[in-house]
C-alpha cells in the first residue's frame, strides 16, 4: 500500500485535535467522535494532556484514504512544545495548517508558516470554527493571501473563478487555461507538492462540516513520494512506553527495515529488537516495514533525536528553542548526583532542556520555553520518579557573538604531547547559528587530524567570554595546525580546539545577544498611544499594521526579558478587550548588556573548564601561557596578514585573508612583536562612544562597516525632522500647539526654511497622518523645503526609518527627533542625530553667525561723504577744524 505522512499544525486552541478526531472518524478508523473537553480525545491519551487540555507530545494514528496509507501525525499547538512539533517536521510529506475562523492568523501561526517554507512542505489548510458568529470567510481568504497569494480555496466547486486564481499561482497553468479554459489535476498536484499552490477548505471540524472535502482534497491532490532502495530513516523523537522501554520514532526513508538489523549512528551501532506501528495509544508489531513508514523500534539506547541513518544526513537543529533557563530545586535530602541521569532520561525525550549542573553553584539547571512546559515537567518528574521538584525564577538565556574577524590560536604542549590548531572565527548572519568547515592544506596537516578537530568543534557548546553564554551566528573554520609524528595523541588536539576558540574570542570584540519577541497586540484605538509608550519602555518597536472597527493592530518585537508578562497588563488596561499574541523572533543585540554582564560577573580568565591560554614546552617543562601572548609563541604561521584597507574601487573595508609559508620562530616572533592583530580595527567615525548593541549593527552581517577609510566622499546633506516630536519637545511650539497645532506647524516650517537658508541642505519635515482615514502619502513644497504627511496606518518615524534606510549610500542623512527609541534604529541605519534640544542650538548659532556676519559686511561695505571729496577740499576741511578748535 501506498504510504502518506501527514501532520497536523496550528496555533493553541485553533481545533487542531477536534480535526485529527474528525478525519479519523470519518475515515472509519474509530468509532465514537471524541473531544478534548470531555478528555476523551484518542490522540490526547496522555493524563497531562486531558487534564490541560492541551497537546503536549506528537502522536501519530493510522488511516486509508482511497488506496493510500495516512499516517497522521498530531503536533502540540502550544508555543511551549514548538520544539517538539519542529521535530516533527522534519519527516513530513504534507502539512495541514488549522486555523481559528474566529481568531484568524495569529503571531504563531506565522512562525509555523516560516518553519514550513524553511522545511519546504507543501500546505493544505483548514480555516476550522466558522459556525461561530462572527467569522468572514472573504476577510479570512484575504488574511490567507498575506501568507501567501498561492493560497486558493479548493471547498467549492471547480468554477472559472477557481481557474483562473489557479492559473495566476503557475505559468505552466495559465498556459493550459488559455489555451483550454480548464486545468488538469496533474497541473495542480505539481503546484501543490512544489508550494505554488496552498488549497483551503473552510468548515467546522466540531460539526464535521468541510472536513470530507479536507479528505478527499488530500486523497486527490497530494503526490506519493518515491524513495530510495538503500536504506535511510530519520529519528525524530524519543519516548518510553508504560513498561519503561526506549522508544525510537523514525521515519524510514530508504530501503527496507527489519527486526535484528544493527543500525548506526553518529557514535553507536545497535541492533533493533522490535518494530511498532503506533495508533493511537495502541501498536502492532511487525517484521520488516518498507520506506515511507513511520514507526517506532526498541533495542537502540544511544539514539538521539535529529540523528540520520544510513543514506540520510542529520538534520538540522530547531529554529525554536527555550529562551528562559531555570533552577530546579530538590527536595531535601535528594542526592544530585542520583537525580541527574534521571532527568538525563527526560532530557533524550526532550533535547531542548539542556540539563546542565553548574558546578560552581551546585545547582542543576534547565531551558525551558515557558511556564506551561514548567508544570508540565514537574509532573513528569514526579509520576515517573515519584520526586517533588520545584522550579526557581526564571533567568533569560543569553548568547554571544563577534562582530570582526580573528584568528583563534591554541596550542597544547605539556611533556610528550604536541598539537597546534588554528581557526578562523567570523560573525555570521542573524540566525545562522554555529558553523564549522575546513579550509586547511593536507600538506600543513594530515586529513584525519583536520577530521578530529572538526569532531572536537561539534562535540561541545562553546562559552562565550563576556558571560559566559552559549556563541551563535559565527563561522569557525579550521586554516591550519600542527601535529608531531611521534608525541601527537587525539586528546591533544581536543585542548587545543577548545583553547583555540576561546583564544580567538578573547581576540575578538564579542558581543551579547538576547531573545526577542515578535508580538502582534490588538487594542482599542483610543488605548494606541499607551500601547507604543509601553512597547518603546519595553525597548521594543512597533509598527501600525491596520485599523478595523475601532480596534488597532499593532506589530514589532521587543525583549523577551521586558515583555514576559505584558498580556496581564494588556488584559488590565483594555479591560480584557486587549490581545497580545507572541512568538520567538531570535535572537539581537541585548538593550542593556553592560548590566547583564555586571550582573552575571563571569571572568572568562578564572574558568578552569574552559581556559583561553595554551600550554607551551621549553627545558622539558610544560608552561602556561596567557592568551595576549599565545601568537608569540605559535609554531605555524598566522593565517590573517594584518588588517589593510582595499582599493577605492573595492566598497568598505575589509579583512585581506592569505595564507603564508612556514617560516622560522624568530621570525615569528618579530613579525608578532610589530604587528596589531586585527581586531582593533579603526577609530569609528561617530564622535561619541558606540554601546554594544549600536556597534553590533555597524558590522557586515548584520549592517553596513561603520569604518572612516580616510577618503570622504561628498554627499548631499538631508535633515529629516521628526514634526510633531519637536514641535512638543520646544517650550514656545509646545504651548502654542495647545490652542493652535496649525500655527505650531507653521512657525517650525518658517524656522526650518531660514535655516535651510543659512545651512543650504535638503530638509524635510514629516508629519503623522496616520490615524486619518484612506489619507495618501503627500509631499509638499513649503518655501525651499520639504513638508512630508504620512499615509494611511504609518508614522513618521516609520517614513523616516525607511529613508534613512533606503537612501543612507546616497546622502549624508542626520534625523532631528528626541525619541529614544527611534535615535536607536536611526543610528543602526548609519545616519546622524540631532536631538530637539541640540537642532534648536543649532538653529540659534547658525542664525547668530549669520547675523554677525551681516553686520560685519554691513560696516565694511557703509559708504561716507567725505571718501567722494577731492584732496585740496579734505586739506581745507581740516585746517578749517584746526582754527575752530584753537578757539
Amino acid at each position: 500500500m501506498k504510504k502518506l505522512v501527514i501532520g497536523i499544525l496550528a496555533h493553541v486552541d485553533a481545533g487542531k485535535t477536534t480535526l485529527s478526531e474528525s478525519m479519523l472518524y470519518l475515515s472509519g478508523k474509530i468509532g465514537k467522535l471524541g473531544r478534548v473537553d470531555n478528555k476523551d480525545a484518542f490522540l490526547d491519551n496522555y493524563e497531562l494532556e486531558r487534564a490541560r487540555g492541551i497537546t503536549i507530545f506528537s502522536k501519530q494514528a493510522i488511516l486509508d484514504i482511497d488506496e493510500t496509507q495516512i499516517t497522521l501525525l498530531d503536533t502540540p499547538g502550544h508555543v511551549d512544545f514548538s520544539a517538539e512539533m519542529e521535530r516533527t517536521l522534519q519527516v513530513l510529506d504534507y502539512a495541514v495548517l488549522v486555523i481559528s475562523g474566529a481568531d484568524g492568523v495569529q503571531g504563531h501561526t506565522k512562525t509555523l508558516w516560516r518553519l514550513l517554507n524553511m522545511y519546504r512542505i507543501p500546505v493544505f489548510l483548514f480555516i476550522n470554527k466558522m459556525d461561530q458568529n462572527g467569522t468572514d470567510k472573504n476577510k479570512l481568504m484575504k488574511e490567507m493571501k498575506q501568507l501567501d497569494d498561492g493560497c486558493v480555496e479548493f471547498g467549492g466547486e471547480k468554477t472559472n473563478s477557481f481557474y483562473e486564481q489557479l492559473a495566476m499561482c503557475e505559468e505552466e497553468m495559465l498556459e493550459a487555461y488559455l489555451e483550454t479554459g480548464h486545468i488538469d489535476t496533474s497541473q495542480i498536484k505539481k503546484a501543490v507538492r512544489e508550494r505554488r499552490v496552498f488549497p483551503c477548505f473552510f468548515g467546522s471540524a466540531l460539526k464535521l462540516e468541510g472536513v470530507e472535502q479536507l479528505l478527499q482534497g488530500i486523497g486527490e491532490y497530494a503526490m506519493l513520494p518515491s524513495y530510495p532502495k538503500e536504506f535511510g530513516g530519520r529519528i525524530f523523537k524519543i519516548t518510553r512506553d508504560e513498561q519503561g522501554n526506549r522508544l525510537t520514532h523514525l521515519k524510514l526513508t530508504g530501503g527496507i527495515l527489519r527486526v535484528k538489523d544493527a543500525l548506526k549512528g553518529s557514535s553507536w551501532e545497535e541492533k533493533v529488537n522490535q518494530i511498532r506501528i503506533y495508533s493511537g495509544q495502541k501498536y502492532e508489531t511487525v517484521n520488516e516495514l518498507e520506506a515511507g513508514a513511520v514507526c517506532a523500534v526498541t533495542g537502540l539506547t544511544l539514539s538521539k533525536a535529529g540523528e540520520g541513518l544510513g543514506i540520510e544526513d542529520a538534520s538540522y537543529a530547531p529554529v525554536l528553542e527555550p529562551v528562559l533557563s531555570y533552577q530546579i530545586i530538590l527536595p531535601e535530602g535528594c542526592d544530585p548526583r542520583e537525580m541527574l541521569p534521571k532527568l538525563r532520561q527526560i532530557e533524550e525525550e526532550e533535547p531542548e532542556l539542556h540539563i546542565v549542573w553548574e558546578e560552581q553553584l551546585q545547582e542543576i539547571q534547565a531551558q525551558i520555553m515557558g511556564e506551561v512546559q514548567i508544570e508540565i515537567l514537574s509532573s513528569l518528574i514526579r509520576n515517573r520518579f515519584g520526586i517533588q521538584v520545584s522550579f526557581g525564577d526564571g533567568r533569560i538565556v543569553y548568547k554571544e557573538t563577534i562582530k570582526d574577524t580573528v584568528e583563534g590560536v591554541g596550542h597544547f604542549e605539556p611533556l610528550r604531547h604536541y598539537a597546534e590548531v588554528h581557526l578562523l572565527l567570523e560573525p555570521g548572519e542573524p540566525g545562522s547559528g554555529v558553523q564549522f568547515g575546513i579550509n586547511c592544506s593536507e600538506d600543513i596537516l594530515g586529513k584525519s587530524w583536520q577530521r578530529l578537530i572538526l569532531t572536537h568543534l561539534e562535540e561541545k557548546e562553546h562559552k562565550g567570554v563576556l558571560t559566559g553564554s552559549a556563541i551563535t551566528d559565527m563561522k569557525i573554520t579550521l586554516v591550519s595546525g600542527r601535529a608531531h609524528n611521534k608525541h601527537t595523541e587525539g586528546g591533544d588536539f581536543r585542548e587545543a580546539t577548545y583553547r583555540a576558540v576561546r583564544q580567538g574570542l578573547k581576540e575578538a570584540e564579542a558581543v551579547l545577544l538576547e531573545p526577542y519577541y515578535a508580538f502582534q497586540l490588538e487594542v482599542p484605538e483610543k488605548m494606541v498611544g499607551r500601547a507604543m509608550t509601553d512597547i518603546e519602555k519595553m525597548y521594543g518597536t512597533s509598527d501600525i499594521a491596520q485599523t478595523n472597527a475601532g480596534m488597532v493592530l499593532l506589530t514589532g518585537s521587543a525583549p523577551v526579558i521586558t515583555m514576559r508578562n505584558y498580556q496581564k497588563e494588556v488584559a488590565a488596561y483594555t479591560q480584557g478587550l486587549g490581545r497580545l499574541f507572541c512568538s520567538l523572533k531570535g535572537y539581537e543585540p541585548c538593550h542593556n548588556g553592560k548590566e547583564v554582564m555586571e550582573h552575571i560577573g563571569y571572568d572568562s580568565e578564572r574558568d578552569l573548564e574552559n581556559p583561553t591560554g595554551s600550554v607551551f614546552c621549553a627545558h622539558g617543562a610544560g608552561f602556561l601561557v596567557d592568551w595576549k601572548d599565545v601568537k608569540s609563541y605559535m609554531h605555524v604561521e598566522g593565517f590573517l596578514q594584518k588588517k589593510k584597507e582595499l582599493p577605492e574601487e573595492t566598497a568598505g573595508n575589509q579583512a585581506v585573508y592569505t595564507e603564508k609559508e612556514w617560516i622560522s620562530l624568530e621570525e615569528i616572533d618579530r613579525i608578532i612583536n610589530n604587528t596589531a592583530y586585527a581586531n582593533q580595527g579603526k577609530k569609528s567615525v561617530w564622535k561619541k562612544h558606540r554601546t554594544a548593541h549600536e556597534s553590533y549593527y555597524k558590522t557586515s552581517g548584520y549592517s553596513e562597516a561603520g569604518y572612516d577609510n580616510g577618503q570622504k566622499e561628498t554627499k548631499e546633506e538631508y535633515l529629516l525632522v521628526d514634526g510633531y516630536n519637536i514641535i512638543f519637545a520646544w517650550p514656545e511650539l509646545s504651548d502654542l500647539a495647545e490652542d493652535n497645532m496649525d500655527g505650531a506647524r507653521m512657525k517650525l516650517m518658517d524656522t526650518l526654511s531660514n535655516y535651510q537658508g543659512i545651512r543650504k541642505c535638503q530638509i524635510i519635515a514629516v508629519f503623522d497622518a496616520y490615524r486619518v482615514q484612506g489619507h495618501l502619502e503627500e509631499v509638499i513644497d513649503y518655501h525651499n523645503i520639504h513638508m512630508v504627511y504620512t499615509k494611511e496606518a504609518q508614522t513618521a518615524d516609520q517614513y523616516i526609518e525607511k529613508f534613512a534606510h533606503d537612501n543612507k549610500k546616497k546622502y549624508n542623512i542626520t534625523v532631528a527627533t528626541s525619541d529614544g527609541l527611534q535615535q536607536v534604529i536611526i543610528r543602526g541605519a548609519g545616519s546622524s542625530l540631532l536631538s530637539a534640544r541640540e537642532l534648536k542650538a543649532e538653529i540659534e548659532t547658525a542664525t547668530e553667525r549669520m547675523r554677525q556676519e551681516y553686520e560685519e559686511s554691513q560696516d565694511k561695505k557703509r559708504n561716507y561723504l567725505i571718501d567722494t571729496l577731492p584732496a585740496e577740499v579734505k586739506k581745507q576741511m581740516e585746517e578749517l577744524i584746526r582754527k575752530e578748535d584753537k578757539k
